[in-house]
């Protein structure tokens, strides 16, 4: 995809942060834009910011598959074609494999993978008939290394890494009309800290604050990398210096990573 100019573009988890820097970025390259969220206000004020682009908006809770599905559909009808589904939506959990509930570990799966994944499913077949299609599925750093206290977040974020992964050389196998990148954002100065759920244990003001310290990137910045590493059709798409470094650690090391993380985590995250 070397030109965005008239495709319709999907964001899921529009209605604030990367998501609505992301239809800015679209919408800047002439992209025509279905946007969705569960705010449904934080989407009024995205869609508002777009200015003369093509936009609808959709509510739409990723956790639910069929909600999923009926949306790729309309969005199909209404607009005619589907060329890019970026699965951004996405919800943070900072709480030990010992404490965390059942509910809070299925909420972050069914949104933070299994929304991803229904997301992808459900509008493939809409990117192979638009005979120029891309999938961008959004991981995290938290995707390519363990941390403690993110044992559902890294779940769910390995997870996509390698559904994405895999769907990336199905595509090429296949040789169907679509491309596959997965995104790896390191600290984004997003509300995901502030709105993360947070264990009976965790001094959630001091974790929310320390976040904020390590988030280096602004959306704008994000959404900017990550558009053009669609143009370059780049597999694996980082985002920020963070990311970079997290990565370069992963690839030296390998699994010897883990006592510097530990090291980090004993100052920053038992607090």
């Amino acid at each position: 995809m070397k030109d965005l100019n008239n495709k319709v573009a999907v964001v899921t988890g529009a209605g604030s942060g990367i998501g609505r820097s992301l239809a800015k970025s679209l919408a800047a390259r002439g992209c025509r834009l279905a946007l969705s969220d569960v705010n449904e206000a934080g989407l009024a004020e995205t869609a508002a910011s777009l200015g003369g682009a093509e936009v609808k908006t959709y509510r739409l809770d990723v956790s639910d598959r069929d909600a999923i599905y009926a949306h790729a559909a309309q969005v199909r009808k209404e607009f005619g074609q589907v060329n890019l589904i970026i699965n951004n939506a996405g919800v943070a959990l900072s709480a030990t494999v010992r404490e965390m509930t059942d509910a809070d570990f299925k909420w972050v799966m069914d949104i933070d993978f299994w929304g991803v994944a229904h997301g992808t499913r459900a509008f493939l077949p809409y990117l192979i008939e638009s005979g120029d299609g891309h999938v961008v599925n959004i991981s995290s750093v938290f995707g390519l290394i363990g941390v403690p206290k993110q044992s559902a977040y890294n779940a769910a974020k390995f997870a996509v890494r390698g559904f994405t992964e895999s769907l990336r050389q199905e595509m090429k196998l296949e040789n169907q009309p679509v491309q596959v990148s997965c995104v790896h954002p390191g600290g984004i100065r997003t509300n995901i800290a502030n709105a993360a759920r947070m264990g009976k244990s965790e001094n959630a003001e001091a974790q929310r604050k320390g976040f904020d310290k390590l988030a280096m990137t602004t959306p704008d910045k994000a959404a900017g990398i990550i558009v053009k590493g669609i143009l370059k059709n780049e597999s694996r798409i980082l985002v920020g210096p963070d990311a970079w470094g997290i990565d370069a650690i992963n690839r030296l090391l390998g699994s010897a990573y883990q006592p510097l993380v530990e090291r980090f985590s004993r100052k920053n995250l038992y607090i």
